[in-house]
């Protein structure tokens, strides 16, 4: 018998950047059906603001916790700290993108959720681009094979942004409050993110535990 997982991410999170290409590997070895749940820390400028200051100091704070995912990573070299503090733009705040997101698992489902995830993830980390403006969104969106008119109108429609919300309610149930959070449905089990050992052994554990 396979696990269920879900797995509460925010697209400008270097933590959710380390752990999703090691579910990836994860879920193949397991069996796993991964649930994408999008969980926002900040959705304005204005949260932004409130949160560290100003947008400056939301830049330099947030690229300090990408220097520790770096040390922690498996690609370190994808982490492009000095291209990010070195953008023209104010640090992305994490909703467009989650919108995005949510469009492309209504169009497609699951995989398409991961995949755009894991597309706008690069584009933020690796890239140093501006993923809360909507034309770098749609570049995206694109490349990953949507339709510009039809995703555009999938980003803007109500129920998407009812999906998002309806993911952070369910982490205010499943008393979430960072992420990444990852939880086995099966056995209420809190993935601790760590090498992909570390996770293959909880896993392996959460698989015992259900059968």
């Amino acid at each position: 018998m396979g696990l269920t997982v879900d797995f509460f991410h925010d697209v400008v999170c270097g933590w959710c950047f380390n752990i999703s290409p090691r579910l990836r590997v994860l879920a193949a070895e397991f069996d796993i059906q991964v649930r994408h749940r999008t969980y926002v820390l900040q959705d304005s400028q204005e949260q932004m603001i409130a949160v560290f200051g100003s947008m400056s100091q939301a830049k330099e704070t947030i690229l300090g916790h990408w220097a520790a995912c770096r040390a922690a990573s498996d690609t370190p070299e994808l982490f492009n700290i000095k291209g990010m503090r070195a953008a023209p733009f104010d640090y992305p705040y994490g909703l467009p993108a989650a919108l995005f997101c949510k469009a492309a698992e209504r169009l497609s489902g699951q995989e398409a959720h991961w995949d755009m995830f894991d597309a706008i993830q690069t584009a933020h980390i690796t890239e140093a681009r501006n993923v809360a403006d909507m034309d770098v969104l749609l570049g995206i969106a694109r490349d990953l094979g949507f339709d510009r008119d039809r995703f555009r109108r999938a980003v803007f429609d109500p129920g998407t942004r009812s999906a998002v919300d309806a993911d952070r309610q369910l982490a205010r149930r499943m008393q979430v409050s960072s992420v990444p959070t990852v939880i086995v449905r099966e056995t209420g089990t809190r993935l601790v993110n760590g090498p992909i050992g570390d996770l293959r052994a909880q896993l392996g554990a959460a698989l015992r535990l259900s059968a």
